[in-house]
């Protein structure tokens, strides 16, 4: 646990700080209460009211690594749309390439000169060389599944503990103290038991991994290489050397999903470190702000994957959708990865994440907070934990919730957005030292007024 007792301290920091947003934030307000009328909570989706405060921050406008909201305030978003907008809010080269595909149309259901261009970029970047474009990671994870299950002839899907990949019905599943498969706490309307689709082990536990892979029973195993929605937790010298080894002695197709830890690099941790997938998962990111994922796999895959397709049914088999690789996403597509999320780009971008976890360490050491920072190129987190996580139980147990809230609400109350779902920072091109550096200082106001 944190080691933070002081509930009725924390109960006191947080009604001054809802009382601050209250008195900032009336146009917000009054957009949120004519929403609840029709929206449920007054968000277009539900997630959405988990922002901590009273009502959520509606924005007016956004650029680079800021936005302003309603009630003029300025902000340092340091959350991105949760990767989304990675590429920080209406890059000058996507909005162009944007703009020109949507007066020239949007969605044809024939491709464009853009689709094979962005399928290079792809290539180059991640090494494997066939590529499929969707609306969603989600929706490229799902595709791999069912093409795993399509070649393997088997059912179930190994994850690890406390991943996550969308809204995949397989992936919400964990272990309960038993080591059995159970469903993730949340996990709303699930369509059969996760144990019947799913196995899960640890990460960084290749025992439990070579116990559920020698099985026979898997069809793929889909990973993030580094945990990063429970906290960013970090591989164990070694351990994706096992895991391609493994899921190659015993015939299972290895999935790479780097729709977060992208932020190591132009290709993700499958580049950075080295690693070899037999497909790999990006979204999010790569559209420039607008629905896009794509899906890639070894010539290999792509073989045995299209072979075992009919012409006739290939438009019914649960794989793609109408809107799946539209022109208008492939413009977006193209543009970013050749324009602004470059190599170059995330040498500044992962300077900055550098100087973030720098900030933070500080103020952890100045008061002795037992807390601890772990970064991943371009992205950095703390945890409530005196030492980096090994596997998501860990990270897990180290959970706050009503501390989370309120450093968030804090920050928030500071113009500084950071992911309402853990304590994530993110970096775009244009993310600036002194961006970082108000974080600094209102999270050393926000650590004082706890530990001071």
């Amino acid at each position: 646990m944190t080691g933070y007792r002081d509930r009725e301290r924390l109960a006191e920091l947080w009604s001054a700080e809802v009382d601050l947003f209250r008195a900032a934030r009336p146009e917000s307000e009054k957009l949120w209460r004519a929403a609840t009328r029709h929206l449920p909570d007054g968000v277009p989706m539900l997630w959405m009211a988990k922002w901590p405060g009273p009502w959520p921050v509606y924005v007016r406008s956004a650029l680079g690594a800021h936005f302003t909201d309603v009630d003029g305030i300025d902000h340092v978003d340091l959350c991105l749309g949760d990767t989304g907008a990675m590429c920080g809010h209406a890059p000058a080269a996507s909005v162009r390439a944007i703009s020109e595909q949507l007066a020239k149309g949007s969605t044809f259901m024939l491709p464009t000169e853009d689709a094979a261009v962005a399928a290079e970029l792809l290539t180059e970047r991640f090494g494997v060389p066939s590529w499929q474009f969707t609306l969603s990671a989600t929706d490229a994870n799902r595709s791999l599944i069912r093409y795993a299950r399509q070649v393997t002839g088997r059912r179930k899907i190994l994850v690890h503990d406390y991943c996550y990949h969308g809204s995949v019905d397989e992936a919400f599943a964990t272990l309960d103290d038993t080591g059995a498969v159970v469903e993730r706490r949340g996990n709303i309307g699930a369509p059969v038991p996760p144990s019947e689709t799913t196995m899960v082990v640890p990460f960084n536990d290749v025992a439990a991994l070579e116990a559920a892979l020698s099985t026979g029973e898997v069809a793929a195993m889909l990973i993030e290489p580094a945990l990063t929605n429970i906290g960013i937790v970090l591989p164990d010298d070694g351990y994706h050397d096992a895991v391609r080894e493994l899921c190659t002695r015993f015939g299972v197709i290895l999935i790479i999903d780097e729709t977060h830890t992208i932020s190591a690099g132009p290709g993700g941790m499958t580049t950075t470190w080295g690693l070899s997938p037999d497909a790999v998962v990006v979204g999010k990111s790569i559209g420039g702000g607008i629905p896009a994922g794509a899906f890639g796999m070894s010539a290999e895959l792509a073989e045995r994957a299209r072979r075992s397709l009919e012409l006739e049914d290939i438009d019914v088999g649960g794989v793609g959708g109408t809107l799946a690789g539209n022109a208008l996403s492939l413009a977006g597509v193209r543009a970013t990865l050749s324009e602004v999320l470059t190599a170059d780009a995330f040498v500044g971008m992962t300077a900055r994440a550098t100087e973030w976890t720098a900030g933070v360490q500080a103020v952890l050491d100045e008061f002795a907070v037992p807390w601890q920072v772990t970064q991943l190129g371009a992205r950095a987190e703390y945890s409530f934990r005196a030492t980096p996580p090994r596997d998501g139980a860990e990270a897990a147990a180290a959970d706050d919730f009503e501390l989370q809230q309120y450093l968030h609400l804090h920050a928030l109350n500071r113009g500084i957005l950071i992911t309402p779902f853990h304590n994530m920072a993110l970096m775009c091109p244009v993310t600036t030292t002194a961006d970082v550096e108000r974080h600094s200082l209102a999270f050393r106001e926000a650590v004082s007024s706890l530990y001071a």
